[in-house]
């Protein structure tokens, strides 16, 4: 007898990359792994320190969102085994919660016989999550360029330029992003507007082009990250400077707190320097070289096998 139903792999993601606020997101290669079977009786086994203090009860997100899935499919609901292990830490900004909501609805579609299609998965995700980037990128990978409409998403779906890798640095503490919404403006000048709008179309225009000369004036943001500095000593800095150690572009990766630098040429200077500058600000800190994800969500079905 097998094991579990379905297992899948899911990545995280970084959110923003500064101007695109709330609509491009880009997978990354750090992973949660969700396996889920039907059971007698709900259980919830969490794996590794990422996960520690989750409820491991029917409060527990990826339960929720699995209900969700049989609710909205008008199927009863049954009981789950459900193990869940990530390399994503919590509340850091990189699309933890994301992943689980993903994770969650595929496995969940899997064992109610599919009756929801990827799209339509990510219309109920994005109306969870709140908006569509890292949800978007967790389950198609690559780059997702996307808004909300009433019914559904809008979206674009694109291989990250040629070449093209990350410098993450990922402070030892959490930031809830709660906090860090709230302290954004209820509205924005005219002329923040425009900067928001010519510096977001150009970040699309250059992901999708692959021209990479322009990033780092693109990923220039008044929208959140202005307001969101206090909360990452240091930040002002590693925007302003990191070019000069070999940055293409440089953001808050979504809310915080962890900066995610893309680089093309990834030598050691740009670790280096980030983590001095955080350090230098008395913040500890987890330094990572991440490749972006062009895969998404991966699902191994032993459903009716």
């Amino acid at each position: 007898m097998l094991k579990y139903d379905v297992v899948v792999r899911v990545p995280g993601s970084t959110a923003n990359l500064g101007s695109g606020f709330d609509c491009i997101g880009m997978a990354l290669q750090l992973y949660t792994t969700i396996k889920m079977k039907k059971t007698s009786q709900t259980v919830i086994h969490t794996k590794g320190p990422n996960l520690k203090g989750l409820p491991i009860d029917k409060s527990n997100l990826i339960y929720k969102v699995a209900k969700l899935v049989f609710e909205k499919a008008n199927l009863p609901i049954p009981e789950l085994e459900i193990i869940i292990e990530s390399e994503i830490p919590l509340t850091r900004g990189l699309g933890s919660s994301a992943a689980a909501i993903i994770g969650g609805m595929v496995a969940s579609n899997v064992i109610a016989g599919k009756p929801f299609t990827p799209e339509e998965l990510y219309q109920f995700a994005t109306e969870l999550e709140g908006h569509p980037d890292n949800v978007g990128a967790s389950l198609f990978g690559g780059i997702v360029i996307a808004i909300c409409g009433s019914t559904q998403v809008s979206y674009i779906n694109v291989s990250p330029p040629k070449g093209l890798t990350t410098v993450v640095a990922i402070p030892d503490y959490e930031l809830s992003t709660t906090l860090s919404r709230n302290l954004l403006p209820d509205s924005y000048s005219r002329s923040d507007t425009v900067h928001a709008l010519s510096h977001s179309a150009l970040l699309a225009a250059s992901l999708v082009s692959g021209n990479t000369s322009v990033l780092y004036k693109a990923m220039n943001d008044r929208i959140h990250q202005p307001f969101r500095m206090s909360l990452i000593p240091g930040m002002e800095e590693l925007l302003t400077n990191s070019k000069h150690y070999g940055a293409v572009g440089i953001a808050l990766s979504g809310a915080g707190p962890a900066v995610i630098a893309l680089t093309e040429k990834d030598d050691g200077r740009l670790k280096q320097y980030m983590q001095s500058v955080l350090n230098e600000n008395g913040i500890t800190s987890s330094i990572l070289s991440l490749n972006p994800d062009i895969e998404g969500i991966k699902v191994e079905s032993f459903v009716n096998c």
